[in-house]
Protein backbone atom coordinates (compact mmCIF):
# COMPACT_ATOMS: atom_id res chain seq x y z
CA UNK A 1 0.00 0.00 0.00
CA UNK A 2 1.54 3.49 -0.88
CA UNK A 3 -0.25 7.00 0.25
CA UNK A 4 0.14 10.14 -1.72
CA UNK A 5 -0.54 13.54 -0.20
CA UNK A 6 -3.40 15.72 -2.11
CA UNK A 7 -4.01 19.17 -0.07
CA UNK A 8 -5.22 18.67 2.80
CA UNK A 9 -6.29 14.98 2.50
CA UNK A 10 -4.63 11.88 1.59
CA UNK A 11 -5.53 9.43 -1.76
CA UNK A 12 -5.07 5.62 -1.35
CA UNK A 13 -3.31 3.47 -3.64
CA UNK A 14 -3.48 -0.36 -3.17
CA UNK A 15 -1.16 -2.90 -5.28
CA UNK A 16 -3.06 -5.60 -3.89
CA UNK A 17 -3.96 -8.57 -6.11
CA UNK A 18 -6.95 -7.96 -8.05
CA UNK A 19 -9.20 -10.38 -8.19
CA UNK A 20 -10.80 -11.86 -11.84
CA UNK A 21 -14.20 -11.10 -12.45
CA UNK A 22 -16.28 -14.11 -12.07
CA UNK A 23 -18.63 -14.60 -15.59
CA UNK A 24 -22.17 -15.66 -14.55
CA UNK A 25 -24.89 -16.22 -16.52
CA UNK A 26 -28.38 -15.87 -15.99
CA UNK A 27 -28.90 -19.14 -13.96
CA UNK A 28 -25.75 -18.08 -11.91
CA UNK A 29 -27.79 -14.60 -11.07
CA UNK A 30 -30.66 -16.15 -9.80
CA UNK A 31 -28.97 -18.67 -7.63
CA UNK A 32 -27.47 -15.44 -5.93
CA UNK A 33 -30.36 -13.66 -6.03
CA UNK A 34 -32.72 -16.57 -4.40
CA UNK A 35 -29.56 -17.31 -1.64
CA UNK A 36 -29.10 -13.51 -1.04
CA UNK A 37 -32.84 -13.50 0.17
CA UNK A 38 -32.55 -16.95 2.01
CA UNK A 39 -28.98 -19.05 2.82
CA UNK A 40 -30.28 -21.10 4.51
CA UNK A 41 -32.47 -22.52 1.53
CA UNK A 42 -31.83 -26.35 0.83
CA UNK A 43 -30.36 -27.69 -2.11
CA UNK A 44 -33.04 -29.26 -3.44
CA UNK A 45 -34.85 -26.02 -3.01
CA UNK A 46 -32.86 -23.76 -4.32
CA UNK A 47 -32.64 -26.49 -7.53
CA UNK A 48 -36.27 -25.63 -7.71
CA UNK A 49 -36.31 -22.07 -7.47
CA UNK A 50 -34.19 -21.94 -10.32
CA UNK A 51 -35.09 -24.62 -12.71
CA UNK A 52 -32.40 -26.91 -12.35
CA UNK A 53 -32.07 -30.69 -11.00
CA UNK A 54 -30.17 -30.48 -7.41
CA UNK A 55 -26.77 -31.80 -8.71
CA UNK A 56 -26.61 -29.11 -11.01
CA UNK A 57 -27.42 -27.07 -8.60
CA UNK A 58 -25.21 -27.85 -6.19
CA UNK A 59 -21.83 -27.84 -8.88
CA UNK A 60 -22.96 -24.12 -9.77
CA UNK A 61 -23.50 -23.18 -5.72
CA UNK A 62 -19.59 -24.78 -5.09
CA UNK A 63 -18.25 -23.21 -8.36
CA UNK A 64 -19.64 -19.46 -7.11
CA UNK A 65 -17.91 -20.27 -3.45
CA UNK A 66 -14.81 -21.43 -4.62
CA UNK A 67 -14.87 -17.98 -6.90
CA UNK A 68 -15.34 -16.23 -4.38
CA UNK A 69 -18.34 -14.74 -5.87
CA UNK A 70 -20.22 -15.86 -2.50
CA UNK A 71 -18.11 -15.21 -0.02
CA UNK A 72 -19.95 -16.36 2.54
CA UNK A 73 -23.03 -17.04 4.90
CA UNK A 74 -24.58 -15.14 7.75
CA UNK A 75 -27.56 -14.94 10.12
CA UNK A 76 -29.12 -11.48 10.24
CA UNK A 77 -29.79 -10.29 13.51
CA UNK A 78 -32.57 -8.47 14.68
CA UNK A 79 -31.24 -5.09 16.69
CA UNK A 80 -34.22 -4.88 19.15
CA UNK A 81 -33.62 -8.45 19.97
CA UNK A 82 -30.17 -8.03 20.72
CA UNK A 83 -30.77 -4.78 22.88
CA UNK A 84 -28.66 -3.01 19.80
CA UNK A 85 -31.71 -1.06 18.54
CA UNK A 86 -29.85 2.73 18.73
CA UNK A 87 -28.50 2.90 15.42
CA UNK A 88 -26.02 5.96 14.51
CA UNK A 89 -24.71 6.51 11.25
CA UNK A 90 -21.31 8.36 11.99
CA UNK A 91 -19.27 10.31 9.53
CA UNK A 92 -15.52 10.77 10.96
CA UNK A 93 -13.07 13.23 9.34
CA UNK A 94 -9.51 12.58 10.57
CA UNK A 95 -6.28 14.39 11.05
CA UNK A 96 -2.88 12.65 10.31
CA UNK A 97 0.37 12.92 8.45
CA UNK A 98 1.33 9.46 9.16
CA UNK A 99 0.51 5.82 7.59
CA UNK A 100 0.99 4.05 11.50
CA UNK A 101 -1.62 6.65 13.00
CA UNK A 102 -3.92 5.97 10.02
CA UNK A 103 -3.19 2.01 10.74
CA UNK A 104 -3.34 2.53 14.67
CA UNK A 105 -7.33 4.40 14.14
CA UNK A 106 -8.60 2.20 11.65
CA UNK A 107 -7.32 -0.98 13.90
CA UNK A 108 -9.01 0.50 17.04
CA UNK A 109 -12.26 1.25 15.43
CA UNK A 110 -12.72 -1.82 13.72
CA UNK A 111 -12.42 -3.42 17.07
CA UNK A 112 -15.33 -1.57 18.68
CA UNK A 113 -18.02 -4.50 19.08
CA UNK A 114 -20.67 -1.67 18.69
CA UNK A 115 -19.33 -0.51 14.61
CA UNK A 116 -21.44 -2.66 12.30
CA UNK A 117 -20.14 -1.39 9.82
CA UNK A 118 -16.75 0.69 9.06
CA UNK A 119 -15.87 2.60 5.38
CA UNK A 120 -13.06 4.46 4.28
CA UNK A 121 -14.52 7.28 1.60
CA UNK A 122 -12.90 8.79 -1.05
CA UNK A 123 -13.12 12.81 -0.43
CA UNK A 124 -14.85 13.85 3.13
CA UNK A 125 -15.73 12.76 5.45
CA UNK A 126 -12.73 10.20 5.57
CA UNK A 127 -14.88 7.45 6.95
CA UNK A 128 -18.51 6.49 7.91
CA UNK A 129 -19.53 4.09 10.68
CA UNK A 130 -22.74 1.97 11.40
CA UNK A 131 -22.62 1.97 15.29
CA UNK A 132 -25.75 -0.03 17.13
CA UNK A 133 -25.89 0.54 20.96
CA UNK A 134 -28.75 0.70 23.31
CA UNK A 135 -29.36 3.55 24.21
CA UNK A 136 -28.61 7.25 23.90
CA UNK A 137 -26.12 6.95 26.92
CA UNK A 138 -24.09 4.18 25.78
CA UNK A 139 -23.73 6.00 22.22
CA UNK A 140 -22.28 9.05 23.93
CA UNK A 141 -19.78 6.76 25.50
CA UNK A 142 -18.56 5.09 22.21
CA UNK A 143 -18.91 9.03 20.60
CA UNK A 144 -16.56 10.09 23.22
CA UNK A 145 -14.32 7.14 22.39
CA UNK A 146 -14.09 8.21 19.25
CA UNK A 147 -13.18 11.75 19.39
CA UNK A 148 -10.17 10.79 22.41
CA UNK A 149 -8.60 8.54 19.27
CA UNK A 150 -5.39 10.98 18.45
CA UNK A 151 -6.34 10.93 14.85
CA UNK A 152 -9.88 12.33 14.47
CA UNK A 153 -10.68 16.13 14.20
CA UNK A 154 -14.75 15.77 13.85
CA UNK A 155 -17.52 13.50 14.40
CA UNK A 156 -20.91 13.97 13.04
CA UNK A 157 -23.91 11.70 14.40
CA UNK A 158 -27.29 11.02 12.62
CA UNK A 159 -29.61 9.32 14.61
CA UNK A 160 -31.16 6.93 12.30
CA UNK A 161 -34.91 7.52 12.46
CA UNK A 162 -36.42 4.66 9.89
CA UNK A 163 -34.32 1.61 8.05
CA UNK A 164 -36.34 1.99 4.51
CA UNK A 165 -33.94 -0.34 3.02
CA UNK A 166 -31.26 -2.54 3.73
CA UNK A 167 -29.50 -5.73 2.16
CA UNK A 168 -27.17 -7.18 4.54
Amino acid sequence: MSIRAHGDFHLWRYSAVVRKQYRLDSIDREILFQLQRDGRLSNVELARRVGLTPPPCLRRVKRLEEAGVISGYRATVDPVATGQSFEVIVSVEINVTDLGTLQDFEATVAGFEEVVEFRRMFGRPDYFLRVLVADHAAYEQHHMELLGLPAVSRVVSHQTMKRIKTRD
